[in-house]
């Protein structure tokens, strides 16, 4: 059994983190006090307690556990474990732990369904990914949902320590750990407790003398220092905590969550989103951002990493540091959208082009008016649709490059 799972806390003080929701008084700490246990759904990142307060909680009851996993639970499995109701294995009642809902089809949730519903079997799921996109309605409408949050550093430290404590005594030695060890591996495990325990474990496997030093921790600290998926929902909220802090002129923050996608390997989706934000949040406040973004793009992707972090964290800080504006954003999605919503018309005549005039035509000829031969390069003459003809998508940001647009505009249109 690795370590991770023989420290695990088999009371809920001995929890680490979680506060919110485990703290005496908070929610989940007095149902499970009280003892009448609903139907749940734990959600948050791996290694932060879910598996470990539902088997807290699975000792406080007197329903008969079941464990299901749903990357390979089959139909036929949860038969199984509904083929215990009425029995003796299930004289208690039936509680069922399903870790990583997520991953089971919607058919198999909707067997579950009937016999939650009629109480038969109290569902605790687990999921590493947001329940409301993956669970099934109607099982969702039936549990409640506990958010279970990223632990600090400093919540995991003591578990750090005790993890030390234990591998002494079970190898009948005492570790002499150095000086920032411990901290190094609180900080490196990125908010999990199981990664953290199974480094101390490898630190003191791979000790000499029972001595543990802080160029070993390094080593087998694993590289990655945060929870990332690049398909779930951590990697989309380090995108999105990049792009708001950039649209918040926040380059520190940017910088950050920018470090954590770098550190991750994942040099493609830093790219796609810093080339998104040139055109979105800094639009036409500074349109150069667009074609400095791409080089910068570019000189990292024919770079490759690690020195791709450096045009790339220009780009960050020129994008956070430039002026910001939405308008062109903003026009584009209310033009789509009149197009969707079947508002079109058709082209003006002398918009089109050019056309044979058959004799049934009530108007002959183009009669377009070409702007090069008037003044200022500009005439008056309908553009758009009759259906829409007066419709606005584009307004002028308030930002100085747009308003110095926003002045010629109004200078050829011989407005003051």
């Amino acid at each position: 059994m690795p370590l991770a799972d023989r420290i695990r806390p088999s009371e809920l003080d001995e929890v680490v983190g979680q506060r919110h929701i485990l703290a005496p008084g908070k929610p989940l700490y007095n149902i499970i006090s009280r003892g009448k246990i609903p139907n749940m759904i734990f959600y948050g990142p791996s290694g932060v307690g879910k598996t470990t307060v539902a088997n807290i909680i699975a000792k406080k009851t007197s329903m008969s556990l079941f464990r299901l996993n749903g990357t390979q639970a089959s139909t036929s499995d949860i038969k199984d474990i509904v083929g215990n109701i009425g029995t003796l294995a299930g004289a208690g009642g039936i509680l069922l732990f399903l870790d990583e809902i997520q991953y089971l089809n919607k058919k198999q949730q909707q067997t579950l369904l009937e016999y939650i519903e009629n109480g038969d079997i109290t569902l605790i799921a687990s999921t590493t990914e947001n329940p409301y996109f993956y669970v099934y309605s109607a099982i969702l409408s039936r549990c409640t949902v506990f958010e279970f949050k990223q632990i600090t550093a400093e919540d995991i430290l003591p578990a750090v320590h005790r993890a030390f404590t234990l591998m002494g005594e079970e190898m009948n030695t005492k570790f002499t750990v150095e000086d920032g060890v411990a901290e190094h591996i609180a900080y490196g495990c990125g908010g999990d407790v199981r990664k953290a325990a199974n480094t101390v474990e490898l630190c003191c496997l791979s000790s000499e003398n029972d001595l543990v030093t802080m160029e070993t921790a390094k080593l087998l600290t694993q590289k990655s220092s945060m929870n990332y998926d690049r398909d779930g929902d951590r990697h989309y909220d380090i995108l999105s905590g990049l792009q708001k802090s950039i649209r918040g002129s926040d380059e520190n923050a940017a910088l950050h969550y920018a470090a954590r996608l770098l550190c991750a390997g994942d040099i493609t989706s830093l790219c796609r989103r810093l080339l998104v934000i040139a055109s979105e949040d800094v639009g036409l406040a500074y349109p150069m951002a667009v074609p400095i973004v791409k080089a910068c793009v570019d000189s990292a992707l024919q770079l490759g990493l690690p020195e791709a972090r450096i045009p790339l964290g220009e780009a960050v800080v020129l994008l956070a540091t430039a002026p910001k504006s939405n308008s062109a954003y903003l026009a584009i999605n209310s033009a789509m959208q009149d197009v969707e919503d079947g508002k079109t018309g058709d082209i003006p005549r002398h918009l089109k082009n050019k056309h044979y005039d058959g004799e049934g035509a009530e108007v002959k000829g183009q009669h377009y008016l070409y702007p090069h031969d008037y003044p200022n390069h500009y005439v008056e003459q309908q553009y758009l649709p009759d259906v829409i003809k007066d419709r606005i998508y584009y307004e002028f940001g308030d930002n100085k490059l747009e308003q110095q647009a926003k002045s010629y505009r109004d200078m050829i249109k011989g407005k003051k």
